[in-house]
């Protein structure tokens, strides 16, 4: 008996010698992720193998994929390949439950006890799953210090706005990213709304490898910007002739991010702010406040706000926006901001109430077409033909907003979403009319006159001596920056003279009947990507540049990219457009546009036909839908 028990006491402490061996992180912090689909709860290292727990997060009965080819790199440099999944098979689709979380676990080679870091990687292609710098050692990397040469600029809390400047001059942006390694992205994507052009601009900023990075541009108004990394994103303020610095704290920007350690204590702020208006930017980044009429926190949400509005009467939409602002306002009111930060938020707020009520026509026949379940073509005929009643003197409430009229609402990022969405919808009247005799409507009118001239330029139209002369009454910034536009059109004009790739097309004198068939009659035996565009639609222009890396990727398939535009796409702008979008390009009348939508039901641009070797219309689609569905669309007709 003794002996039996001696045996037994031995296998315990060798069971516990083992298991004294497992190295065990709950929950290991990371420095940054290419997605918050997925995050690892705990990390098991033993002498034999490496398990990764991980939580997966997305959307209900949709799927995600972990590679084969994934990889833990060690802060040595050293690989370790994946082995297998547990509970999710490995390069297969794992199907989301309906609570939009679920948990599998990765196994990996065995990990030196001497290894302090990690790097996750599925792979170098497009979506892979990456995370960077999983944390070991919790502990020591806890003992956060800023370095010492990163300023913590405090708020001013009697701050007010300046007057902003209007001038045509240079503005810098200086950043810097804390705990930045190589292998990380170096790349990122500023975006900024252009008021005077009306569309959103988009520059690129490479990260140098001590995590440095540097942009300038020339501006004339208090510009609003965002920098976007794959790891997250920093909104901040550009205005003439000053810098902002901006430092990001990758350790607080992934514990916000993290769905598993927002518990946990902070490490500092997310962001440093220096330079220009840094006080009032630091605010508006630890304090942010946002307002939500119809939207909800989630897309589900959004989808029943929305639905609650299916039969309201344009009036009765617009007291439902009204009604929040009390409770609102108060909220801004009660908050510790400075003046400036409550001005900021205020014009927010107002710019949000705004939105939606110049939405009011949208926003209801979207309430009809969820309620209802209308998709694809029935919905698209609801929406172009219905009509809303909108109420004479329906917009004047907006003469109540003081923020938006006063110069100042341009410190906010929702300002130039105001002057695309007015003219959008064609309500420039309406709307100037209920600003009244309000005397700041002066800087609004002064930009929305700009905006005009903006335009025609952005449509590759050069400036009229019309347009010089309206620009010698306005301010003299106006007229620096539209004669720098002016002049960069004129060189890319006499640029895209030289170019080649595009053909353009005459139909000939043909019957409306016969007008299609006409046209891809001579590309027959070929795969056609047929886009029906226009040289003002923002999201033609758009998914054309989104297309380009597909065009180079599908080069050698057998695909015919054909044009189609109709008269409202101006002559000199489509012929000085066309250059930058290679292939087969139309211009009908507008009758021949007219019969064409009409027999094929298109209810707005873009629209894309595929068209299979025989001439066969295999894929119809009113809206971009994204490059993967149109590669797949396009393989699809390739191999019939």
């Amino acid at each position: 008996m003794k002996r039996f028990a001696l045996m037994i006491s031995l296998l315990l402490s060798i069971l516990c010698m083992t298991q004294a061996k497992d190295r065990i992180v709950e929950r290991p912090p990371f420095l940054a992720q290419s997605s918050s689909s997925i995050e690892i709860d705990k990390i098991v290292m033993s002498d034999t193998v490496t398990t990764v727990y991980i939580k997966a997060f997305y959307r209900p009965k949709y799927w995600i994929k972990i590679a084969t080819g994934s990889v833990l790199k060690d802060n040595n440099g050293n690989l370790y390949p994946v082995r297998k999944g547990i509970g999710i098979t490995l390069d297969k689709e794992f199907w989301m439950p309906e609570s939009g979380e679920a948990e599998f676990q990765l196994t990996f080679p065995p990990i030196p006890q001497n290894v302090t870091c990690l790097d996750f990687s599925e792979g170098d292609f497009e979506g892979a799953y990456k995370i960077w710098g999983i944390q070991l050692d919790k502990k020591t990397f806890s003992k956060f210090k800023l370095p010492k040469d990163v300023t913590v600029t405090k708020a001013d809390h009697k701050m007010t706005l300046p007057e902003p400047v209007v001038k045509y001059a240079k503005a810098i942006l200086k950043g810097r990213i804390l705990d930045y390694q190589k292998g990380m992205p170096n790349k990122g994507s500023l975006y900024f709304q252009d008021v005077i052009r009306d569309e959103a601009q988009e520059g690129k900023i490479r990260i140098q490898d001590d995590g440095t990075f540097y942009h300038e541009m020339n501006v004339f108004m208090i510009t609003p910007c965002m920098i976007r990394f794959p790891f997250g994103a920093v909104s901040y303020l550009l205005a003439p002739g000053e810098t902002t610095s901006v430092v990001i704290n990758l350790r607080e920007n992934a514990r916000k991010q993290s769905h598993l350690r927002q518990a946990e204590k902070p490490y500092g702020k997310e962001i440093y702010y220096g330079g220009y208006l840094a006080g009032v930017q630091q605010e508006l980044a630890d304090h942010p406040m946002s307002f939500s009429f119809t939207e909800g926190n989630s897309y589900e949400e959004y989808q029943q706000q929305i639905k609650k509005l299916n039969g309201k009467t344009a009036e009765e939409y617009k007291a439902q926006i009204l009604a929040r602002l009390p409770e609102f306002r108060k909220q801004i009111t009660q908050s510790k901001g400075s003046p400036a930060y409550k001005e900021i938020i205020n014009t927010d707020l107002e710019l949000s109430a705004a939105l939606k009520i110049i939405e009011t026509e949208r926003n209801l026949k979207l309430a009809h077409i969820m309620t209802n379940g209308l998709e694809g073509e029935k919905a698209n005929k609801y929406y172009a033909e219905t009509k809303i009643d909108i109420p004479q003197g329906y917009y004047e409430s907006l003469q109540d907003f003081t923020y938006i009229l006063s110069p100042k609402a341009c410190y906010n990022s929702r300002y130039p979403i105001l002057f695309d969405i007015i003219r959008r919808i064609g309500i420039d009247d309406k709307i100037l009319k209920s600003l009244g005799n309000h005397t700041a409507a002066g800087y609004l009118i002064q930009n929305l006159k700009a905006q005009m001239i903006g335009v025609s330029m952005r449509d590759l139209n050069p400036l009229n001596d019309k347009q010089k002369a309206e620009l010698a009454t306005m301010p003299a910034a106006y007229n620096d920056m539209a004669l720098a536009m002016n002049n960069d059109l004129l060189k890319q004009i006499e640029i895209n003279k030289k170019k080649t790739g595009f053909t353009v097309n005459e139909t000939g004198e043909v019957s409306n009947e016969d007008l299609f068939p006409s046209i891809i009659s001579k590309f027959r035996g070929h795969t056609l990507l047929v886009d029906f565009w226009a040289t003002w639609c923002g999201p033609c222009r758009s998914a054309n540049k989104q297309i380009l890396p597909m065009k180079k990727e599908l080069k050698d398939k057998d695909i015919i990219y054909l044009y189609i535009t109709g008269e409202t796409s101006p002559l000199g702008t489509w012929r000085n457009m066309i250059p930058d979008i290679h292939g087969e390009h139309f211009r009908v009348t507008d009758e021949q546009w007219s019969y064409l939508r009409e027999k094929f039901s298109i209810r707005g641009v873009p629209t894309y036909f595929v068209i299979d070797k025989e001439g066969n219309i295999t894929y119809k689609q009113t809206g971009f839908p994204g490059v993967d569905t149109m590669k797949e669309q396009l393989m699809k007709a390739l191999e019939k």
